[in-house]
């Protein structure tokens, strides 16, 4: 989102976080901007029953946990390492005079904030529809259309079962069974364990960088 050299520059400092460490929590107050450089985030909501609503699966490159940086509010969500990871912190009060100097950063935050926001309509649409198999299709069509947790070489969707299960708000065993019918049916292509869009040809994942 940020090139960070642009971000060292302006005194940020890299933090190294392990697998299932919690980098901020839901209702805490937010002081940095975050970018993840290596690994992978899980952007979630927990319930009072301990249940998880994943609202995103952070890639590197990209930013998480931006919202309160705009509104001054606390955080919406709790962002947890899915494996180690490697980010890049700003203080907020840098951020802040960053898209000062640097209208077209701006900009970008402006589009990103605005695609975040329509991809919470389109999830929102989606868990009225009753159809398991809908709203895992539906989803892998926004991966795919948008190239987000998914491989733009092969197809692989980069989300795990359980991810998919908690992004559509379904049970686990509930999107097996659909992604069994899915594959049957050529919407999807099962390899190995591996769940690749039905339009693209898979390859064998050691050949692949998805």
């Amino acid at each position: 989102m940020i090139d960070i050299n642009l971000l060292l520059a302006l005194g940020g400092v890299y933090k190294n976080v392990a697998a299932g460490e919690m980098i901020f929590m839901e209702g805490s107050r937010c002081n940095f901007y975050y970018q993840l450089v290596k690994g992978k985030v899980n952007w979630i909501n927990i319930n009072e029953d301990g249940k998880e609503y994943l609202q995103s699966v952070i890639e590197p490159g990209e930013c998480f946990g931006e919202l309160p940086l705009f509104d001054g509010e606390p955080y919406a969500a709790t962002a947890v390492a899915q494996e180690d990871s490697l980010l890049i912190k700003l203080h907020q009060a840098t951020f802040h005079q960053m898209l000062v100097d640097h209208p077209d950063i701006h900009g970008q935050f402006s589009k990103l904030l605005a695609q975040r926001l329509r991809f919470k309509f389109f999830m929102l649409r989606e868990l009225l529809n009753s159809h398991p198999e809908d709203r895992i299709s539906s989803l892998i069509r926004y991966l795919q259309e948008t190239n987000h947790n998914i491989c733009t070489s092969c197809g692989k969707i980069k989300l795990t079962r359980q991810q998919i299960a908690n992004m559509t708000c379904l049970r686990v065993e509930t999107v097996i069974r659909a992604m069994r019918q899915m594959h049957d049916r050529g919407e999807i292509r099962i390899l190995k364990g591996k769940v690749y869009c039905g339009n693209m040809t898979p390859v064998i994942p050691a050949k692949c960088a998805g």
